[in-house]
């Protein structure tokens, strides 16, 4: 007898990663919400019974507004999305959609300025002395 698809190790993961990758599909040629612009998804996480997928997203802009206008059209549009999903996915549950905007990005961006700024006060102290 099969062992229950829990034991196998890694599955979620490779669920999670076959949803991020139809998902991009989806929302890049089916997506009509005019809402929703050019947006990548950077990771999706899928709790341990497939029941809620937390889907992670970046955009061009970092306009508040727009991420707002963004995580709506995405979240109206999330029951059309998980209908797509289980024309793709053969899985028992497929899971509800939580939309949120990822920012690490932009939290790179700042900490690399941060260090470059750092690094050249520090080279002009040096060279002071």
């Amino acid at each position: 007898m099969a062992k229950h698809s829990k034991s196998i190790p890694g599955r979620g993961l490779r669920v999670a990663d076959q949803i991020q990758r139809d998902l991009s599909e989806i929302i890049a040629f089916e997506l009509k919400d005019p809402r929703v612009g050019m947006v990548t998804i950077t990771e999706v996480q899928v709790t341990p019974d497939y029941a809620h997928a937390k889907v992670f997203f970046t955009m061009l802009s970092d306009d508040p507004a727009m991420i707002r206008n963004t995580v709506e059209g995405l979240s109206k549009a999330a029951g059309f999305m998980r209908i797509q999903l289980g024309r793709r996915l053969s899985i028992h549950t497929l899971p509800a959609l939580h939309f949120f905007h990822d920012n690490s990005t932009a939290r790179g961006i700042e900490m690399s300025k941060l260090i470059d700024q750092a690094l050249s006060t520090r080279a002009k102290e040096d060279g002071e002395e």
